[in-house]
């Protein structure tokens, strides 16, 4: 088992045809991004891996985007995808680390323990010049078990006690004009503005050209944002998403205490009994 969460492109090449390692492209793009992540997938991907759809595999009954599904059809899904227990896990995404920060958040929900993201994603191993393969075959589906871990996620509510405890941090992962209410939400219906109480850490600041920051840079952030190792955090931003790229950070520097308000501003910002600030 790996300490860091990250793994490079050419670890991957190294150990690509590993029997116990499976690798997953997670790509999603929001609808102004002008990108169909299952085309790029069905025209090139890293040899062997599995398409995973953040809106399929989700609780496709909630009106909220992309929420956590039941324990039961997310072993589902994973057997479907030839994904079973026991097995290394490596995720990316077409973007560098965004997308595929979420799946790695998910997975380890569900009780995987060894699962990385591809620091960089496909774009660093395009520019390390790895093989792509626009082959899609699956393999034979394994046994997955799933147990959700309930303490790595937050209601409303939950979230509504942390920002009035005094103790918990509650990190928006939003561009600085979406957490100050200066623009448009993009969802319909959506207020403008924050949850009071939170502090804003736009996601972009601990990533550079696509990879996750330095352990001793994104030590800085977080110290400059005053939260300590043993500080509990919970991270949010438009739809859940991006929230989980601060939980991979705050997981590189060792720091475990964390949640993900999964209803994220798409629930707060609609519901018209939560403040706006």
């Amino acid at each position: 088992m790996l300490k860091d969460p990250l793994v490079s492109p050419q670890w991957l090449a190294e150990h690509l045809d590993a029997p116990d390692l499976v690798t997953i492209d997670a790509s999603w793009y929001l609808p102004d991004m002008g990108r169909d992540a299952k085309a790029e997938y069905a025209a090139g991907h890293i040899p062997g891996a599995r398409f995973f759809d953040i809106d399929d595999v989700s609780d496709t009954e909630s009106p909220l985007p992309h929420m956590l599904p039941s324990a039961a059809k997310f072993a589902s899904k994973m057997k479907q995808l030839g994904i079973g227990d026991g097995q290394s896990i490596v995720v990316y995404d077409g973007m560098g680390i965004f997308s595929s920060a979420r799946v790695w958040w998910m997975l380890r929900v569900f009780g995987v323990k060894q699962v990385y993201v591809l620091d960089g994603g496909l774009p660093a191993w395009k520019a390390a010049k790895l093989p792509l393969t626009d082959d899609h075959t699956l393999p034979k589906e394994r046994q997955f078990t799933a147990s959700l871990n309930h303490d790595m996620v937050r209601s409303l509510l939950q979230v509504e006690a942390a920002l009035k405890d005094g103790r918990t941090f509650v990190l928006d992962a939003r561009p600085p004009e979406r957490f100050n209410g200066q623009v448009p939400e993009p969802r319909a219906g959506v207020r403008a503005g924050h949850m009071p109480g939170a502090l804003n850490l736009p996601f972009p600041l601990v990533l550079q050209d696509g990879k996750m920051r330095s352990v001793d840079e994104l030590n800085d952030i977080f110290t400059q944002m005053g939260i300590a190792s043993a500080d509990p955090v919970i991270t949010s931003c438009g739809s859940g998403v991006t929230a989980a790229i601060l939980v991979l950070a705050l997981t590189r520097i060792g720091h475990y205490n964390t949640a993900i308000y999964d209803g994220s501003w798409a629930e707060w910002g609609t519901n018209t009994e939560t403040e706006v600030v």
